[in-house]
């Protein structure tokens, strides 16, 4: 019951932070014992995508032909949930400025069937068919030497937190998972199963 009152509450602080001063006023009267003034987190108002729809005030992928691929739908929302979660940050590529994103593993039948419950509910996707660093929506190689380094792809994609990072691969995994393997383009047929809540 504690945890049905709470999402009440941000639903309802959500909704007074997004409207003007009638709503406000309105919202105010009808919830007095309601801490407005409280921010909601992002993390607790974004949990699905028509979450993300809502926070930007319209759904990027409606400009889309009607025809577009499934990983280029997946592209612009994966996009759309970084600017949300990252509340009006983007990189500037400044010194020493960290820069994080979800990270998958392809892993065996076999050894999913050998992890625990908690792990295997974690496993959703990989990064590239092959077993380097250097897919997905970003990559870190060390070449040569150590003083030569570099990063690639995916700017737009990057979050400010590690825990931002984490909670958007694991809340997104869908989306995650349809970028990363296009059908038409899956030759090697492989699969992958995004786990819901009703399998943990």
């Amino acid at each position: 019951m504690k945890t049905q009152v709470c999402t009440f509450d941000t639903s309802v602080i959500r909704t007074y932070h997004k409207y003007g001063d009638e709503t406000k006023a309105a919202l105010k009267e009808l919830f007095p014992r309601i801490d407005f003034s409280k921010p909601v987190a992002i993390t607790d108002r974004i949990k699905t995508w028509d979450d993300v729809v809502d926070e930007l005030g319209t759904d990027p992928t409606k400009a889309l032909p009607s025809n577009a691929d499934k990983d280029l739908v997946a592209y612009v929302k994966i996009r759309a949930i970084a600017e949300v979660l990252n509340e009006g940050w983007t990189p500037q590529f400044t010194v020493n400025e960290r820069r994080y994103f979800p990270w998958f593993v392809l892993y065996t039948k076999e050894e999913i069937d050998r992890m625990s419950d908690d792990v295997r509910s974690r496993v959703v996707l990989r990064s590239l068919y092959s077993a380097h660093a250097d897919g997905g929506v970003a990559s870190a190689n060390a070449d040569s030497d150590s003083s030569c380094a570099s990063t690639h792809y995916g700017s737009r994609l990057a979050f400010k937190s590690r825990d931002l990072a984490i909670y958007a691969g694991e809340t997104f995994a869908k989306e995650y998972a349809d970028f990363v393997f296009p059908e038409r383009q899956n030759p090697l047929g492989f699969k992958y199963e995004v786990p819901t809540n009703e399998d943990e």
